[in-house]
């Protein structure tokens, strides 16, 4: 195939050799349309260049081969020289242009671009205006996009979509389900735009939720960018079964070979506690592995406690030649707290910069801490947040509030509840850690203080609950739950257990009794 790819440029070039020995630049346009689909982008545009007045069909061309290489910048330079030129743009060259923009990162631009667009009556173009909505949807200026949106008078799918989208990715998602509802016909891609929003935005049941409703809906079939989207869904609330059916369902339709949905179910895996199933699946990815393939293996097996496992892959990612990222040693750090490998952890910390120039961000500094903090190093642990260059969040502070709740160190508790008091003062967990360091210690004075400060400021624990998976349907309980419909049923069956453990542990003390009057005689 390189082979092949190699001779059909060099007849290009042949051509092109040919068309400037007999002045034919006509046919130079036929050339840059050719150029422009292997791409050779900058060979294009030196041809391009040679052309006295190129049409808007081959400025569109190259606007479009730019920004499909994202290089907006390009894009910007070729419509300046289109206006210079009194080359007027039609709507593609507006499509082509306002998709560019977006990375642009530019308001200014965009609004320039947008009057200009106006002045030249293409706002009737339902796909030059969809392009519009995307660009400030994409920039996040939900309103300039919904204005833009509301002024369409034709509107088709793409064009829901791309609102549906920009809402969805700026964490409105209650403008963007509203939005959903309206619309008179949907499609796979606006189903996954809701779920794929509700999975960014941590809305994991409401993921999974629309995720079944969209199963029981006609025409509108999940494709491999709504199983990716999905399954952090099913990973975060350990809802195995429910992921291990859409599983089935990605390989049946030949989903399983694209590597954002291997992952995706790699990582379900693992976050279910089937670590062996991840390792299975990371098995099978085999070749087609990526950088995220090995972080979330690494991650998976640093959780379950596999650290010499997860320390491995690591070696065999340097032996492979594949550069790790602030991703990859998140997982490696973990691995060494979960561990107690204390050495190795200050040792994989230090090569960050020195060997792979990855400047360590607050996850760094924060597994950092709960592994001094773990091994009983509470001062090395309090002089690293000292030593941070960017303000230490309540994570940090956090994993030394917990490490002195375990070691019983009052005085760096205390310093790190009051920094946790400021950064969350909603927070009543925070409290009552103090409280209970103070409680090991004996120091009740702090115990009754502490308890009178968060009566007086309304201070209450939240109540936890727990998620369960039955039925394919997940289950929210809270402590003394009366809420759930068959909380009778529930209740009943908890009583029975609770008896029947009960006469089991009556058994066992009786019969413990027995062997030992035998023994005595």
């Amino acid at each position: 195939m390189p082979h092949r790819t190699s001779l059909v440029m060099n007849q290009l070039k042949q051509v092109h050799a040919y068309n400037l020995r007999n002045g034919i630049i006509e046919h130079n346009k036929f050339l840059i349309v050719e150029l422009l689909q292997f791409p050779n982008i900058t060979y294009a545009r030196n041809v391009f260049d040679q052309i006295p007045h190129p049409n808007v069909f081959l400025y569109n061309k190259l606007i479009q081969g730019y920004s499909s290489q994202n290089q907006p910048h390009q894009c910007l330079a070729l419509y300046t020289q289109m206006r210079l030129k009194n080359c007027p743009p039609n709507q593609h060259s507006f499509t082509f242009l306002f998709a560019a923009f977006a990375s642009l990162r530019s308001l200014i631009h965009a609004q320039i671009l947008h009057t200009h667009f106006v002045k030249s009556g293409f706002q009737s173009h339902v796909l030059a205006s969809t392009s519009l909505v995307d660009l400030y949807a994409k920039l996040g200026r939900l309103t300039f996009a919904r204005k833009a949106f509301d002024e369409m008078h034709d509107k088709d799918i793409p064009t829901w979509n791309s609102i549906i989208t920009g809402y969805a990715k700026c964490g409105d998602m209650e403008g963007a389900l509203e939005l959903f509802g309206l619309m008179p016909s949907k499609n796979v891609v606006s189903w996954t735009a809701i779920i794929s929003g509700y999975t960014q935005n941590g809305h994991y049941e409401e993921a999974l939720s629309m995720f079944l409703e969209m199963e029981t809906e006609k025409g509108s079939r999940p494709n491999a960018v709504t199983i990716a989207s999905v399954m952090p869904a099913c990973s975060h609330l350990g809802a195995l079964e429910v992921g291990k059916r859409i599983e089935k369902y990605a390989r049946e339709n030949g989903f399983f070979n694209n590597i954002y949905v291997s992952n995706a179910v790699l990582e379900m895996y693992a976050r279910c506690g089937r670590i062996d199933g991840a390792r299975e699946v990371f098995n099978e990815i085999g070749k087609r592995r990526n950088l995220c393939t090995w972080n979330s293996m690494i991650m998976g097996l640093a959780v379950h406690g596999k650290c010499c496992e997860a320390l491995e892959l690591y070696e065999q990612i340097l032996i492979e030649g594949t550069a790790p990222d602030d991703v990859t040693f998140v997982g490696l750090l973990l691995a060494c707290t979960h561990g107690g490998m204390v050495r190795k952890g200050r040792e994989l910390f230090e090569s960050m910069e020195t060997k792979f120039k990855i400047t360590p961000k607050l996850e760094h500094y924060g597994c950092m801490v709960d592994l001094f903090g773990r091994a009983g190093e509470l001062q090395e642990a309090y002089e690293l947040i000292q030593t941070m260059p960017m303000r230490p969040d309540s994570v940090i502070w956090g994993a030394l509030l917990g490490a002195c709740s375990f070691h019983v160190n009052v005085e760096l508790g205390e310093i790190a509840a009051e920094s946790l008091f400021k950064l969350e003062p909603w927070n009543p967990g925070n409290y009552v850690i103090l409280s209970n360091i103070y409680a090991l210690a004996r120091r009740w004075d702090g115990v009754a203080k502490l308890r009178k400060v968060m009566k007086h400021s309304e201070i209450t624990k939240a109540a936890g609950y727990s998620l369960i998976e039955e039925g394919g349907d997940i289950h929210k309980f809270i402590v003394e739950d009366k809420t759930h419909p068959s909380c009778h049923e529930i209740y009943a069956l908890l009583n029975e257990v609770s008896t029947k453990m009960k006469l089991q542990r009556n058994e066992t003390y009786s019969g413990l009794e027995l062997e030992e009057l035998c023994t005595l005689e």
